[in-house]
């Protein structure tokens, strides 16, 4: 904790964190590339999708910045390269087998070369090429399967995923509206359905007779997580207008906002 006359002699400088965009833009034009490289893996062995790289950020790595990220990122091209070790993905030339002789042999042999070689030269006969260099090259260029990373098969490099989808709902039943809501790893959405709200919360729900004599119930789900804050009135009357008008609330519409007395809602920050 800064002592507030030393901060107020400082200048606070706030970095927001990374949206999704930035975060796939990030992961595809430098860490991705950066990471392949330090593998030794080629471009053609291995193709990572959009796809895989929007579950990873989204399932896996929430944070505002992008350093688990590249943790995770780092940790499937590890795998990668494992697999393409067991295809046999190895592009060294093959290594000539050493065969060791005797001194008399190795001499016997030499002498019988010069002769060869002799006989040769006076005929004008080209030696015959052997199917050495022909199979050195075939081992040294191996046919490899690519591995592809796609959404489908992203946990079997990473396990499972940590957060899951947030919109429980295919079509939100009447009553059920979804909000706008902010974490430490960024932006949310929660649904407005009581749990343990704090007294800001509570102030959306007055004291009021006819809420007594009325079966009018909020429920906020998560109910062991604490939630805050005065944004959340426009959900709230948007969920009590749709039960009272018997109508649904688009599933992918999410709201956030403070409501005054008098039916006005205020504006809010922080919106990108």
């Amino acid at each position: 904790m800064i002592p507030n006359p030393l901060l107020d002699r400082m200048e606070v400088i706030t970095i927001a964190g990374y949206i999704t965009d930035e975060k796939m833009h990030i992961a595809r034009d430098y860490l991705e590339k950066t990471t392949r490289e330090a593998c030794g893996i080629k471009p053609e062995e291995v193709e990572v999708t959009d796809a895989a790289l929007l579950a990873l950020i989204e399932n896996y790595c929430r944070e505002a910045g992008v350093r688990n990220l590249q943790k995770h990122i780092e940790k499937i091209y590890r795998k990668i390269a494992l697999l393409l070790v067991r295809q046999g993905a190895s592009n060294e030339p093959a290594i000539a087998e050493v065969q060791v002789v005797e001194p008399e042999e190795a001499l016997v042999e030499c002498a019988d070369d010069l002769s060869i070689k002799a006989v040769e030269s006076e005929t004008g006969a080209e030696p015959d090429v052997t199917d050495t260099k022909k199979i050195q090259e075939s081992e040294a260029t191996k046919t490899i399967e690519k591995v592809v990373v796609d959404s489908p098969n992203i946990a079997d490099f990473v396990g499972k995923p940590v957060f899951h989808a947030e919109r429980i709902y295919d079509r939100t039943p009447i009553g059920v509206v979804m909000g706008l809501a902010w974490t430490a790893m960024g932006g949310s959405t929660l649904y407005i359905e009581t749990s343990q709200v704090e007294a800001i919360l509570l102030e959306k729900e007055p004291d009021n007779p006819y809420f007594a004599n009325s079966k009018v119930h909020l429920h906020v789900p998560a109910g062991a997580t604490p939630k805050d804050g005065p944004s959340a009135g426009c959900t709230m009357i948007t969920s009590l207008l749709s039960l009272a008008t018997k109508k649904l609330v688009k599933k992918d519409l999410a709201m956030t906002g403070e409501v005054t007395l008098t039916g006005k809602i205020l504006p809010i920050g922080g919106v990108r």
